[in-house]
This record gives C-alpha cells, structure tokens and sequence, in this order.
C-alpha cells in the first residue's frame, strides 16, 4: 500500500518504483529458481508434438520437440510457462542445452525420425550448446540430415548476421533450419534471402479460426507466398479445427501442426510401439 507518510509504497523494497515492477521481477525470480531445480534435479523433459503434410495427414513429416519441466509438485510446466523469464539468463541457455541434449539422444536411438528442437540465437555463442551440437553430429552421422533446429523470428533478428554465419556452418553438415512464429516478430524482409531457413513456420494467431476470417486469410496467404519466393517449406502453427485445415490446405500450405493432429506428449506413439515390442 501508499505511505503517505513517506510519499512511497510501502510494501515495496527499497530501489523498486511500483507494486507492478516489483511483483513481475518477483513472479521471474521465481520462474527461474523453479527451471533452476528442474535442471538440477534433472526434471525436463520433451514434449512431441506432430507436423503432418497437408493432404497426407495420416502421416507425420517430422515431431517438435517442446521442452517441459516438472514444478515441485510435480505439475509438467510447458515454455511458454517460464521461457520469458529464462530467455536471456544463464538458465536459458542451459535449458537449449538440455532440449538440445535430449533432441539429439532421441533421433540416434529412433533412426527413423525427424525432429525439431527449438534454441535461441542466445545459444550460439554458448560454448556447452555448441559442443553438445558438435558431439551429437559427430557421434551419429544420420542425426544432421533429420535434426532441424527451429529459431523464432525475434530471436533471429537480435544477431542476424551472427545468425547467418552460424546457419551458413552447420547447413553445409546437412542441419536443416525453420524460421518459428513467421509473422509475430520484426522481421525485416532484407535479411530473409541471407538466411538459410529451409521451414516457415507461421505463427499461430493468423491460423486460429482462419476459415472464417478474411483478414488472416489474406495475412497467411501473403506469408505463403514470402515462404515459397524463398523455396521454404511452410507450416501453419495452431491448427486447431477441421475447416482451418481445410482451408489452409487448399490455399497451398505444406504442413500443419496444432492440436487437431495432435497435442504435445512425453509418452510420444514410437514410445509406445517400443514398449509394446519389448513385451511381446
């Protein structure tokens, strides 16, 4: 509350101007320590979630690997929960590696999987990611050719001729690029030939509901028609109803990925499989 007396909030410490600062630099505090544990006590997982050609939908082109993390009471807290708070800390990065790790464990024991794993642009300059990077490529060589690495249009644009140097290097060893949440960011258009994104992936808030929103459709065409000048095979994000699929579908998107097809999962279908074959 105000103290009047002394013209400040008083339940506010001493070097924070409001309740709102304060309880949002709180809540992160928080949110950190919480990843803090689970990286300690080694509680993250991946979640996978499946893209499916469009038109072919009984099939999967590749799995997203989504990082979680398991709270204190055991609850499974998706990113979007915490990758705020973590993005440009060390816990960030430390978080890459271990998606990273986990990624790259999952397509040399599964070798007949495509993967994606998301990382920031943070992370390549990170000498553990960078090494956990190397060592996977070097220790199995199928993983390049059915790792793609998926990097969001903000991140790209923080360093991007960093970033293109680096996709330059680890294209040319068979790693295959996406461009996540295509349409959300800053993007400026003349950096997009530089890059080396073979996926667009365009974010979720124009697909949702697009069968019957003028506005998205035009917007989501547009983006298409940017992905396709660039030879980039594009994926529509948070398709989550039938006439949404139908939609993009007939308007020339590749892939589709939302919760029509599938929800993420930590016990992905190859898992069960593997279980079932290993009691038979």
């Amino acid at each position: 509350m105000l103290d009047h007396r002394k013209g400040k909030w008083a339940d506010v410490p001493e070097g924070h101007q409001d309740p709102l600062s304060y309880a949002i630099s709180a809540r992160d505090r928080t949110t950190i320590q919480m990843v803090d544990d689970a990286v300690r006590h080694k509680q993250v997982m991946l979640a996978y979630q499946p893209v499916v050609p469009a038109g072919q939908t009984e099939r999967v082109a590749f799995y997203e690997g989504l990082v979680r993390v398991l709270d204190a009471t055991g609850r499974i807290i998706p990113a979007r929960e915490f990758i705020g708070a973590i993005e440009t800390t060390e816990t960030g990065r430390i978080i890459d590696c271990v998606a990273l790790e986990k990624g790259l464990r999952t397509l040399s024991v599964h070798r007949d999987l495509r993967l994606s794993i998301n990382m920031s642009a943070r992370s390549i300059g990170y000498a553990r990611w960078l090494r956990t990077l190397n060592e996977g490529l070097q220790n199995d060589p199928t993983v390049a050719e059915r790792l793609i690495l998926e990097i969001t249009e903000s991140s790209a644009m923080l360093v991007p001729e960093l970033v293109t140097g680096f996709m330059d290097e680890v294209s040319q060893r068979g790693v295959s690029f996406a461009l996540d949440d295509f349409g959300a960011g800053f993007t400026s258009l003349r950096y997009l030939k530089d890059f080396f994104f073979d996926i667009l992936k365009i974010d979720g808030q124009f697909i949702r509901g697009i069968a019957q929103d003028a506005d998205n459709q035009v917007l989501t065409t547009a983006l298409a028609t940017i992905g396709r000048q660039f030879d980039m095979i594009t994926v529509a994000e948070s398709v989550e109803r039938p006439d949404d699929a139908a939609y993009l579908t007939s308007i020339g998107i590749d892939c589709l990925q939302g919760y029509y097809f599938g929800a993420p999962s930590v016990k992905p279908v190859w898992l069960n499989r593997d279980d079932r074959l290993g009691a038979a």
